[in-house]
Formats: C-alpha cells, structure tokens, sequence
C-alpha cells in the first residue's frame, strides 16, 4: 500500500505485496446504494474525488488519507478524525474478496461471486465460534476504539457472521484483500468547527463526555507545543488565532443547515466548561486548522530540544470517560522515566496520539523502551483500554496483547490464525505468536556526522545524521497535495516508484550515514540512482511535517560525491552559467554570435554533449541588452519610501531584463528609489543545485558583503528571481559561518519579494487588474521559502481572479535541461501546469515569476509565462 504504517504491520521477513502500482482501481461506484467497489490499492483521497460527483465520500478519514490505500485501511481498521460520525473502516465494508493463507479465495459479504454453498474453512470458523460465544462477547468488542486483536464481535450470531467485517483489522495476517465493496456517506451541507480552549490536555480531556452527546462529527485534541513548531517552521501565519489556553479541542458539526449547527456549537461550549472558545463557520480558516492537526505525527517527531520523538505508543485508546484520569496517570509515567511526548488526537474516541523521545541511542535504550512499554500497556489496561486504537498491533505492540486479553481469549485468535493461515505464512509475528516488541528494533547505529560538511544545518545542532533522519516515515511526499497548492514531490507524482519520492531518497541516506552501504557510501550507486530524479525543488522542506530538506542533502551528496573529482558536463556548463554571462557581458558584440550558434542546427549536436544537455533542448537566447546595462543608463527618482536595493540576479540580468525593468517602473511608483549593487553578485544557486558549495560558498560571500552595504543604511533588499530570493533568505546563512553568517542573517531579515515589500508600503494602491483572469505557476522555492500568500493577497485585492497552481512546473533550473532527465522534467509539467494552460483563454494571463517556470512554458506550451511585476507595470497608470 501506501507504506504509511506506523506499528511494524507490513514490515519483516519474506515478500513484500505492493498493491498501490496496479491493484489501484475504482471497480464501480453506486449512488443510489451509497456504495464502490474498489481494488485494495486504491488511495483514499482517489476514492473521494471519484465519488464527489455523486456528493459521497468514505467516511473513515485517516490523516494519511491522501496517501493510505483502501486496503491498508482494512488491514489495520483505520478510523481518522471523524470516526465519531462515520465509524471505523469495518463500520464501513459491505464485502470482500480475499485469499486466504492457504491460497483458496473467499467472496465475502456483498462482492461479485459471492452466495453459493458456505466454504468448508467457513464451517470451521463458524464451528470456533459456536464453541467460544460467551468469550467473545465478554472480551472483544468493548468499545468503539478497541482495534488491538482480531475484531472476533463481528462473528457472532447476533451480529450475522460477518466474516468480511471480523476480517478488517486483521494486519495481513489472515488473508489478502483483492477487492472490497465499502459503504460511502453523503457529503453534510454544512460543517461549523468550535474551538474550546483549556489551560491543558488533560482538561480538554475531562470535557469529552460532555461534548458527545451534541453528536459531533469530530472531538480531536490539539496541543499548544505543536502549534509552536508549526509558528517555527512555517511562520507566524501559518497558526490562525486561536482561543486563549495551552490545549484546545476541535469540536466539528455537520448537517443541512449552519443556523442550527451555529447554535450546537455554542452549546458544546458552553457545556464543555472550556476558558474560550471561537466557531469557524469559513472553511479555510478550518482546513488550515486541520492542516495542522494532521500533520500531527510529523510535528512532533522532534522534541522542543530537537530529539528524535520515536512511534511505538502512538495510539492507545480508553473509553471517552476514562480519558482525562489515563491521561495524567500517562504524562506522570512519562515523567517518572525521564521521557517526553506531545499528547493529541481523538479525544472524543479516547485514542491519543504520542511519540516519545526514547533513548534508543543509549546502551540502556532498548531496556528502557521494553520496560515503559510494558507498564504503559498495564496502565491502559488498567483503565478499560486497548494497545491501539487504530494503528493496529504490528510488531510494535503484538507482544503486549497479554495485558488486555486472557489466555483463553489469545488461543482463541490463534485457533483463527490456524483455520484461515495454516502454514502461518501471512505476516507471521503479529497477533498471534507475536514476536517480542524490541526483537526487531532496528539499532540507531548512525553516528553523529558534523565534520567536513559544507552545510551548516543549525536546525539539526551541525549534524547530517540528524537531518536525514528527520524523515520518519509518514508518507506524504507520496500523496498529491498539488490542487491545494503543494509541491512535495514531483518526481513521485510522475515516476510513482517509492525510490523516487522524498521517504525513499531519506531513507537511502540513512543507510548511508549509518554505514549500511559501505565506507564509500557517498559515492554508491544506490545513492546516486535516487537522488538523480530529485529535481532539488525544496517543496519538502515546506510541505514535509518534519521538515526534511531534501535540495539541501542533495547538494550535500554530489559535493561529497565529487569532491577533487571530475564533474559532469553539465556542472560547468550550468552550474558554472553566471560567469559565462558576466563573459558575455563584457563583450556584447558575441551575444548575436552565441544565439545563433546555440540555435544552428549542425551545431545543436555538439552544443548539447559540451554542456551535458538533453539534445532536445533549446537553451534560451541570452537579451541583445543586459538588465545591468539598462539601469545604468536609467533615471531614476528620489522616492519618499527611501531607498531599495534590487538583487540584479543572472537570470534577469541576461535573459530577461524585462522583468527587472517593469520591477524598477513598479518600486518607482510605490515611492522607492531603486539602486543596485555597485559590481555583480550573484547568489550562488546554480552551484548550489550542482553540489559546488565551495563555490557557492565564495558567491554567497561576495553578495552578502556587497548588500550588506545597503542594508546597513536602511536599504530593503528586493529580489525577483525567486530561486535567487530564497538563498538570500535561507541557504546563504546555511553556507557561510562565524561573522559572515551573521551577515546573511542581516542581509536574510531585509531581503523581500515584491509582494513582500508593497505590503510594506504605507499608502501603496496597487493598480486596477478588474478583469485579469488567468493562472499563477508559483515557483518552488517561493512556495517552500518565502511563500505565496501575499502575492495572492495582493493579485486578490486588486481584483484580479487567478487560480494558483501547485506541484513543479518540471525544469527546476538544470534538472530539466541534463541529460537523462527530458522525459521526468515533462512528465511533472503534464501534470498541473500544461494541463491548466491549455484550459486557459487567450486573453487569460500565465504568472510566473521563475526563469525556469518560464522557460518550460515556452518550450512546453509555447506560451509566454508573465512576472508578477510585468503584470503590475501594464497596469499601472503611466504603464
């Protein structure tokens, strides 16, 4: 499936089924009977937009949604967030078709094929049941959330021996799902969120009974820590105000009208004796919330000190009203072994969501994971509880299954096992005969790696091992978060190979940095094969909930890996690309000469295998007049605002002035005055993007040093390449050290987009764009360093109607041009930006302010891709 378990489920020795490349189809979905029919690969996310036509959707809702299968949701009997409204996934299987450990296939319930004489295998299970019915119906089924064992309820008489519901839940271990038919709900016509705020978790956990008897659709918990990681990483912005307290409850309502959902949710407030409470009736304030507290587990993978926060007991779960009382017993045990861990989840089903700093690093670590697993397993037995409440038993918890069964209920599961896996060959070690919790933990044998890096990776204390192993698994680089603007990972969208996705590239370089794959390991094969793909696009570092920068070890690898080597073509000819047009600068009569050649056709051959470029390629013509030349003839004014100094980068400088000279018209009616540095500078991203940090090191220098100057007397500094903008924002002060990282830091804290500084600026009026309709192709490294919203704030207020696009447009600076990467590079453009553009009108506008974003438009789609500022410019008064 989606590979987004976190228990050890689908992990061990033998083979590995893979069902998410081709098992991946929505078979038939029913409106009338409110159901589908779908392949066990299929995500659910897929699922969703494929019903939303017929208003229905799956009612389980797990955080990893965008990237979890249908059929690692039943393995593991996922619930999500609104569960309170919808149930679990077995609340939600009408039927399945599996086979069995013993090969014989089983049509369950309501699939093709299904009826007909009861299988033999049925019989003995059947028989199992009749023998044990007063064990079943004392020890399983319990409450809602009990998902830890087999779900044997469901096999009851009473409950019609439903075999294809008893089977959900079962890990793997049992039988492999081919297909199912799963009931789908009706999209509510309207939600409202209350927000109660509490001066901890624990009283936001008292307050549970109180609130579901109003029928919430959803009671999930939130910690104040992790918002604060989320202010930290992603900007004050990113955490809409919130009501006052250090834990809040998200209470969601959903029916046909918002005037009765708006007076229920002031009654779950007022019920609920929270300190404050707000009720967001705007569905982006609430999806912004929600953001948040789904990216839940990668927030919290680290600790406010930056340990490593492990899975293990992630998702134990009591009954509603034993809830706050288990919860401050928990933090007590926590705090007597010396551990930490941030408390959240779905308070309203009693489940809550941790993960803890265990030692695993220390010579005792194993000891002390073994040892608090066992008493935090008795203490939610203690309490009515069960090992998880969704995630399933895995190897993380099978072996604690003692604490909340008997003797007679675990060989009873074990006679299960036996009829429908004889051989024990489905998953074994799980459930049944389980291995032991710390038998297969995997060593950290990673070493701390701060000597000989070119990075400086402050955020992980100067360790590269730490950096890398941020990355714990959850998957999200392998959903499509595109249509809400995302970018991580393109080169997962368009290839799908695990290799290829951000987890798959981070977990190689954990092998690497542990020594797995040899002392050479920088230079291995495996290495190279998945960062050659990873178009250094930074939407990881943005979009990854525990902020995996990928760009940046990418670099880091091809600077070890070629370090007093030989490069690549490429690396010269593009990584090398601004001092070829400081060259070209010098002497202006070789610009004509240089178009034509590169564009002749007996000599585009040889052009392309100097530069290491894809023979398909047209490399761009470098303009007859540099931007740098213009400006110095340019007259500029005084302006009121003061002074703002444009960051002239190669990109504008050589190739498109056009866009610098509509950014000098734009700062100039703001009331600017516009200067420029008094020699070139460059900020050193094509030697970034090839692995050349020496070099981008020397680059970064002279630039910081040289804006510097102008921002100690009070200069702004404005960038318009936006690749450019985000090193002077972020890897400047990551390559340089001591006095001249302080420097970047002062250059970083003045450095602005346009959008940025007209936001600024007091009595700016941007000009009339009533009528301007079109698309935004964001660059990556705007979304992922600086962020879009105030160029959409600022289109939006000035009446232009532009939809944003998310994922790469595909080029990403050289990736898209080298060798070996023309087919990729065009696989991520067909999958938003060509695809929109061609629905656009003639009339309608393509922003992008990337070179690169542009060039692949003209290349790709033969249409002209416009800057922010040249739109801005048309249409100003005197444009």
């Amino acid at each position: 499936g989606g590979g987004t378990s976190i228990a050890g489920n689908a992990v061990g020795p033998g083979v590995v089924v893979d069902v998410s490349r081709h098992l991946n189809r929505v078979l038939e979905i029913d409106p009338e009977a409110g159901t589908a029919l779908v392949e066990p690969g299929i995500v659910q996310a897929r699922l969703h937009e494929a019903a939303a036509v017929h208003g229905l959707r799956f009612g389980p809702d797990p955080s990893t949604r965008t990237r979890a299968t249908l059929g690692g949701m039943i393995g593991n009997n996922a619930c999500g967030s609104r569960a309170l409204g919808y149930g679990r996934t077995s609340d939600n299987v009408l039927g399945l078709d599996v086979v069995t450990g013993s090969g014989e296939r089983l049509r369950l319930g309501d699939v093709p094929g299904s009826g007909g004489r009861e299988p033999a295998v049925l019989e003995r299970l059947r028989g199992l049941v009749g023998d044990n019915l007063a064990l079943i119906r004392t020890e399983f089924g319990r409450f809602g959330r009990q998902v830890s064992g087999y779900s044997l309820e469901h096999l009851l008489p009473e409950k019609g021996f439903d075999v294809a519901r008893a089977l959900v839940g079962s890990e793997g271990t049992l039988a492999l799902t081919l297909a199912a038919r799963v009931r789908m709900v009706r999209e509510p016509g309207c939600r409202v969120l209350a927000v109660l705020g509490f001066g901890s978790m624990a009283e936001a956990a008292d307050a549970v009974p109180a609130i579901l008897p109003h029928g919430p659709v959803a009671c999930e918990g939130l910690d104040s820590r992790i918002t604060g990681v989320v202010r930290e990483r992603r900007g004050a912005d990113a955490v809409p105000p919130l009501p006052r307290g250090s834990g809040w409850l998200l209470v969601e309502l959903a029916g046909p009208e918002t005037g009765a959902l708006r007076d229920a949710a002031r009654k779950v407030a007022a019920d609920s004796g929270c300190t404050d409470s707000m009720l967001v009736e705007d569905m982006a304030l609430a999806d912004a919330l929600w953001r948040i507290r789904e990216d839940g587990s990668g927030l919290v993978a680290r600790t406010p000190e930056g340990e490593q926060a492990h899975a293990g007991w992630e998702d134990a779960a009591v009954p509603p009203e034993r809830l706050g009382v288990y919860l401050r017993e928990f933090e007590a045990l926590l705090a007597e072994y010396r551990l930490f861990g941030v408390p959240y989840g779905h308070f309203g089903d009693g489940c809550i969501h941790v993960r803890i700093d265990f030692p695993l690093g220390r010579e005792d670590g194993r000891r002390v994971f073994r040892d608090f697993l066992g008493e935090a397993a008795a203490l939610a037995a203690r309490h009515g509880g069960t090992m998880s409440g969704e995630h399933g038993d895995g190897r993380a918890r099978s072996e604690l299954l003692p604490h909340m069964y008997s003797a007679e209920a675990l060989a009873l599961c074990a006679d299960v096992k036996d009829v429908l896996d004889p051989g024990d060959v489905l998953n074994p070690g799980i459930i049944v005969r389980p291995a032991p919790v710390d038998g297969e933990l995997r060593a950290v044998r990673a070493v701390p790696l701060k000597r000989g890096l070119a990075l400086a990776y402050r955020d992980d204390r100067g360790d590269l091992s730490r950096a890398v192993h941020r990355c714990t698994g959850v998957g999200k680089c392998r959903a499509d978060n595109t249509a809400a603007g995302g970018v991580m990972c393109p080169s997962y969208l368009a290839t799908r190979e695990e290799k290829d996705s951000t987890r798959g590239r981070a977990r190689v370089l954990q092998e690497v940095v542990s020594g797995s794959l040899g002392p050479d390991g920088w230079k291995s094969a495996a290495l190279h094969d998945v960062l050659d793909l990873c178009l250094a696009c930074k939407g990881c570092a943005s979009d990854c909930p525990t902020g995996v920068d990928m760009a940046s070890y990418k670099a880091e690898a091809l600077h070890r890996r070629y370090r007093r080597r030989i490069r690549p073509r490429s690396h010269y000819a593009l990584g090398w690309l601004p001092r070829w047009t400081r060259l070209l600068a010098r002497a202006p009569v070789m610009i004509k000469l240089v178009n034509a050649g590169m564009r002749a056709a007996p000599l585009r051959p040889a052009v392309a295998w100097s530069a290491g470029i894809d023979r398909r390629r047209t490399l761009p013509a470098f303009a007859p007049v540099t931007f740098r030349r213009w400006f110095a003839s340019h007259r500029g004014t005084e302006g009121r605002n003061g002074e703002v100094v444009l960051f002239v980068d190669s990109f504008t400088d050589a190739f498109s002035p056009d866009v610098g000279k509509a950014t000098v018209q734009v700062l100039e009616h703001a009331g600017y005055r516009v200067t420029v540095t008094g020699r070139p500078v460059c900020c050193g991203i094509t030697w970034i993007s090839t692995g050349q940090l020496a070099g981008a090191r020397a680059q970064a220098r002279r630039t910081v040093r040289e804006l510097l100057l102008h921002v100690r007397r009070g200069a702004k500094v404005v960038g318009m390449e936006p690749s450019c903008t985000g090193v002077l924002r972020s890897d400047a002060a990551e390559l340089l050290s001591g006095a001249d990282a302080a420097a970047a830091r002062e250059v970083a804290a003045a450095t602005r987009t346009l959008a940025e500084l007209l936001a600024e600026t007091a009595g700016w009026t941007p000009p009339d764009l009533s009528g301007v309709t079109g698309i935004a192709q964001p660059h990556c490294h705007h979304h992922a360093v600086m962020g879009w919203t105030k160029d959409a704030a600022l289109l939006k207020s000035a009446g232009a109607r532009v939809g944003r696009l998310g994922n790469c447009c595909g080029l990403a600076g050289n990736f898209g041009v080298e060798k070996g990467h023309h087919d990729v590079s065009v696989a991520v453009a067909e999958y938003r930006l060509l695809p929109a553009v061609r629905d656009t009108g003639e009339d309608d506008v393509v922003l992008a302010d990337g070179f690169s974003c542009r060039t692949q438009l003209g290349e790709l789609a033969d249409r002209e891709g416009e800057h922010l500022a040249q739109l801005l410019a048309r249409h100003l008064p005197d444009g």
